[in-house]
């Protein structure tokens, strides 16, 4: 895994996103106590709701950032968007009326809905090779896993020389020395800009028949010329390909159900930590960070021993046993909630999150996986900025269901209806990830004209048609999935 941090571009990438996810980590504790501190008991109702704002942010803008992320030079956008994380979050400790809270939220997080897609698609540019790009998102998912765990355990030592809004000044530090480290990386060109010209030079060495550029790498013999033609369309197009993308493709719509799953209980720790620990068990607010550093080691655990075991087995056999783990893990939840306070509880309380946290980070480091090899490259921005939109509008369900209903019905209730959410997720992907998930991928052409280019190694079945095979994605020459054969003798080798 250090192999990936001697490249210097990706290094101070990874060191901008750790600053800015402990400064997140400290905003996340501090976020918590303010809402205790502003509503009490009600803390989770406006957790829930402070959340979903963030999350309707995430929504809204990711597809339009995304769209723009090629018409915007990456290095001045993720930049920008720092400075204005940073310059929100320094107004974050003088609020004391919620409504102040939800705008300063969506501000904030307008922002990072922003920056997120943009640094997610720069990380297959400067890590092209697909090892790499694998030890890349383990370290990502690393890094929040340390967040998860370094933050909390920061809050609590701050907590015990400082008030909570202290914290808010660590947040701000974080986004600023994000910026600094961004501005002195070296970005690459992307492969293709969304509105290159056929030809182009691609940063890899293709492959050219009878003079037309195929755009099949040559080092791995996969076929992108669908995404190195002509890009067309402007920024609604642009937008809106992404979730067309994911609407399309088998593996993707899997990928939403389990990313619901994963929120189903991730909203359980966020929203409700602050009243489980605070109200259920009367710790104080130090335990808080505590509790939430447990889910942050279970996370972290996961993470370390991923790359090994994703180089033995494929995504779909991590993701959804995990995603199965978590229906069980929020019934003990709910058994801890419903019984009285003790030491045994606690600890018992701590475990279950640790869990959470583990299960979670075996759903949601191969997800980038699953995202590149399911788009052509110049479609990456588009494509996680559609995961990151989708994904999060999972969490928009989840946040206020998780703060609202524990605000009226009580934590166990919560924590069971939460359950069935994560169990009916995780059967709903198990269903749509096909077992056999091939990435080359035998169809037919009936729309293109003879001597097109795509139609290069492709053979004439009549009637028009020709059927050739290849890493297959959804593109302007592939408008829907096509349907696997059952293997035969004669295919065996397309």
């Amino acid at each position: 895994m250090p192999t990936v941090l001697r490249n210097r571009t990706y290094r101070h990438l990874f060191a901008a996103q750790v600053v800015a996810l402990v400064g997140t980590g400290l905003a996340t504790v501090a976020l918590s106590l303010l809402a205790y501190s502003i509503a009490g008991s009600d803390a989770s109702a406006v957790l829930g709701t402070a959340l979903a704002i963030k999350m309707v942010a995430y929504v809204t803008v990711a597809p339009v950032a995304g769209a723009l992320a090629g018409r915007i030079p990456r290095r001045t956008l993720m930049v920008t968007m720092d400075l204005t994380r940073a310059g929100v979050a320094l107004g974050l400790p003088f609020v004391d009326r919620v409504w102040q809270v939800y705008l300063l939220i969506f501000l904030l997080q307008a922002a990072s809905a922003a920056f997120t897609p943009t640094f997610q698609a720069t990380i297959p540019d400067v890590l092209p090779a697909e090892g790499d790009y694998t030890r890349a998102l383990s370290m990502s998912r690393l890094a929040y896993d340390l967040e998860s765990l370094f933050s909390p355990a920061l809050a609590a030592l701050l907590l015990s020389a400082l008030s909570y809004g202290w914290l808010f000044v660590g947040t701000t530090a974080g986004f600023l020395a994000s910026a600094a480290l961004v501005v002195s990386a070296v970005l690459p060109k992307p492969g293709r800009s969304p509105d290159a010209e056929p030809g182009a030079e691609t940063g890899r060495g293709v492959e050219t028949v009878r003079g037309v550029d195929t755009g099949r790498d040559v080092e791995t013999g996969r076929v992108a010329e669908a995404g190195l033609v002509r890009r067309t369309g402007g920024v609604y197009h642009k937008a809106s390909f992404g979730t067309l993308l994911f609407r399309a493709t088998p593996r993707l719509r899997a990928l939403l159900a389990l990313d619901l799953a994963v929120a189903a209980a991730g909203a359980i720790v966020f929203v409700n930590t602050v009243n489980v620990v605070r109200d259920h068990f009367h710790r104080p607010a130090g335990a808080v960070s505590l509790a939430l550093g447990a889910y942050g080691v279970g996370s972290m655990l996961t993470a370390l021993l991923l790359p090994r075991l994703l180089a033995r087995v494929s995504d779909r056999a991590v993701m959804l046993p995990a995603a199965f783990a978590l229906p069980g893990i929020l019934a003990v939840v709910a058994a801890i909630t419903a019984a009285p306070a003790g030491p045994g509880s606690w600890l018992a309380l701590l475990a279950a999150w640790a869990l959470v946290g583990a299960a979670g980070s075996a759903v949601l480091t191969p997800g980038g996986r699953v995202v590149r090899r399911s788009a052509a490259d110049p479609d990456l921005p588009a494509a996680f900025a559609a995961q990151f939109s989708l994904s999060h509008g999972c969490w928009l369900l989840t946040y206020p269901l998780a703060g609202w209903l524990a605000a009226g019905a009580g934590l166990p209730v919560t924590a069971v209806v939460l359950g069935a959410v994560a169990l009916a997720a995780a059967t709903a992907a198990t269903a749509l990830w096909p077992a056999r998930d091939p990435d080359t991928l035998s169809h037919l052409h009936t729309d293109l004209p003879l001597g097109h280019p795509h139609l290069a190694d492709a053979r004439p079945t009549g009637g028009g048609a020709w059927r050739h095979g290849h890493h297959y994605v959804i593109d302007q020459h592939h408008h829907r999935w096509p349907r696997l054969p059952r293997p035969t003798p004669d295919r065996a080798s397309g």
